[in-house]
């Protein structure tokens, strides 16, 4: 057997295959209303029937302030969660492992769609103010950040609330993995930094402390996930500032363990994000693999691992997985430029006997 196509048990639940489709932003919900839409549900279907092992919706609100655009998913009401059920459930008929992202924006919220420029925008035009560790806004052009709230006891209480809350919805509406986001510059990397987080209490100073708001939001999800599903978090392995003090590898792989310990199955290694120039310095293929392997060879409780970031072969997919570097390829882009990537994966790696495809394609597969 392929390593690709080797399943991985977490918990009780198992994935059939190695690849996972990325949660990628969408910025679709037609009225502003967090409400999922007939494109979330093609969208994440297709990539069901394009044979991925787990399928994981985009960074869904847990909160309406914690929303990057008014387009955003949420998944704060009732509502919201009837409306997954349906996506859920397609993802799960088609062989693959629903999932879903839960996110809180953080001082990054309040913010046009990419495509319209993604600039902040003023209550006038649909925004909204923003929340972080401190008061500081995300670095716009000076006056046209959303004013930010630095959240105070109560407030950290209300999204350790929400997320759990986001995380009993979710798992109504049949979804099997819940991943917490924990990375690129949102809410939880906010706390997580120095570079953003100078606060002097309980959630600010050292590791103990600036760790202390994910370690208790991944805790909370897991309290109400079922005992045999598993839970994952994204972590910014480090924010690419060698020059200041800053988040670090080293620094999560400490956490990966302390996540570990709060009920997390599987850490979902990206980077950056954190302020404008936190970005790696190369981007090419495999580029965020290093600290994926580094993460996971250096925690000390054998928590599964996965890598997301310029995969973009079957090759490379195997490789990552196969020579026992990480648990997962996490498959982004290269999931919008072709939808059927895994089986594709398997056609390259001679592996069609190692997936049950949709009998509807076997023509067009080889299958």
């Amino acid at each position: 057997m392929t390593a690709l196509f080797e399943p991985l048990g977490l918990r009780e639940t198992e994935l059939p295959n190695r690849v996972m489709v990325s949660p990628m932003c969408q910025y679709s919900c037609e009225d502003r209303d967090g409400v999922a839409t007939e494109w979330h549900r093609v969208h994440l279907g297709s990539r069901a029937v394009g044979g991925a092992g787990v399928v994981m919706a985009e960074a869904t609100a847990v909160e309406a302030r914690g929303r990057i655009s008014p387009e955003d998913l949420g998944i704060w009401t009732d509502e919201q969660a009837e409306a997954l059920a349906p996506v859920a459930q397609f993802i799960s008929e088609q062989g693959s492992v629903p999932a879903i992202q839960l996110a809180h924006a953080g001082r990054k919220a309040s913010t046009s769609r990419p495509w319209e420029g993604h600039d902040p925008l003023a209550p006038e035009a649909g925004g909204w103010d923003a929340v972080g560790p401190t008061g500081t806004p995300w670095p716009y052009e000076e006056g046209t950040a959303p004013e930010t709230e630095r959240l105070d006891q109560a407030g950290i209480e209300s999204v350790i609330d929400a997320f759990r809350a986001a995380a009993r919805r979710a798992r109504e509406a049949g979804f099997e993995v819940a991943e917490v986001h924990g990375a690129h510059g949102y809410l939880l990397h906010e706390f997580l930094s120095p570079v953003t987080n100078r606060r002097e209490d309980d959630y600010g100073g050292d590791f103990e402390g600036r760790s202390r708001l994910i370690r208790e939001v991944t805790a909370a999800v897991r309290e109400v996930w079922p005992d045999g599903k598993p839970v994952f978090v994204r972590l910014s392995a480090t924010d690419c500032l060698e020059d200041r003090e800053s988040w670090t590898v080293a620094d999560s792989a400490r956490l990966a363990d302390r996540l570990a310990a709060a009920g997390a199955d599987l850490i979902d290694v990206s980077s950056g994000g954190i302020v404008p120039d936190s970005y790696p310095d190369y981007t090419g293929p495999n580029y965020q693999l290093r600290w994926a392997e580094h993460v996971r060879e250096a925690s000390e409780s054998g928590v599964a691992v996965g890598t997301v970031g310029g995969i973009t072969t079957a090759e490379q997919a195997e490789a990552v997985v196969g020579n026992d570097r990480v648990d997962l390829a996490i498959v982004g882009r290269e999931h919008l430029r072709d939808p059927y990537f895994t089986l594709h994966a398997a056609q390259e790696l001679d592996a069609t006997d190692e997936i049950e495809g949709p009998p509807q394609y076997y023509r067009g597969l080889g299958l």
